[in-house]
């Protein structure tokens, strides 16, 4: 049976004009190397600066494979609730019905291009954001749309999920950083206790 797995991945981190800084390239340099071993077909990138940069160092350590952008991967909000928690309002201040509408036609063309079975054995790495991994996890777990609130994803932090005919999505990692060093995760992150 084909299995498609994803290796998603939170870009590195970026300043506030969506560059990488040099925590974000070594952070991507990290990944790249973690995911060398494995017999990668392509790399899908958001049209975001900070995802180009990032696919591009990992790509430096995956010889032969193309790295490609797909809109799909953009940084997003793909589902706004009826009812925002109180603790999320800021997130949505100033989303109105076409911002949330546009959202939600990007979250389905994410979920219709990855989120699904593929014809033969593929191994693909998309390097996306924060929300579209979320999406992304939310999606696998088959859990309420309003879920994908609060599932945080560290810069340069690993999900993998696999896909096959007949059967639901398989989590098999999320939000993994075992190849940063501890000075390099949960950059991104107001300060406080970490794992």
């Amino acid at each position: 049976m084909a299995t498609r797995h994803l290796y998603v991945i939170r870009h590195g981190a970026a300043d506030p004009f969506g560059e990488l800084t040099e925590v974000g390239r070594r952070q991507s340099e990290l990944v790249g190397e973690r995911l060398a071993a494995l017999p990668i077909d392509a790399v899908w990138h958001s049209p975001l600066s900070r995802a180009v940069r990032s696919a591009q160092i990992v790509g430096e350590h995956l010889p032969g494979v193309a790295a490609r952008e797909a809109a799909e991967l953009v940084d997003h909000v793909p589902y706004v609730p009826e009812k925002v928690p109180s603790a999320w309002a800021g997130l949505f201040d100033g989303c109105d019905t076409e911002e949330a509408a546009a959202g939600a036609r990007l979250a389905d063309a994410l979920i219709g291009r990855f989120a699904r079975p593929a014809d033969a054995e593929t191994h693909e790495v998309l390097v996306t954001h924060a929300y579209p991994v979320a999406w992304l996890v939310r999606h696998a777990l088959d859990a309420p749309p309003a879920r994908w609130l609060g599932l945080s994803c560290g810069n340069a932090a690993l999900t993998v999920i696999e896909y096959r005919d007949g059967l639901a999505p398989i989590l098999l990692l999320y939000n993994d950083m075992g190849h940063l060093p501890p000075e390099l995760r949960w950059t991104g992150f107001a300060p406080g206790a970490r794992p």
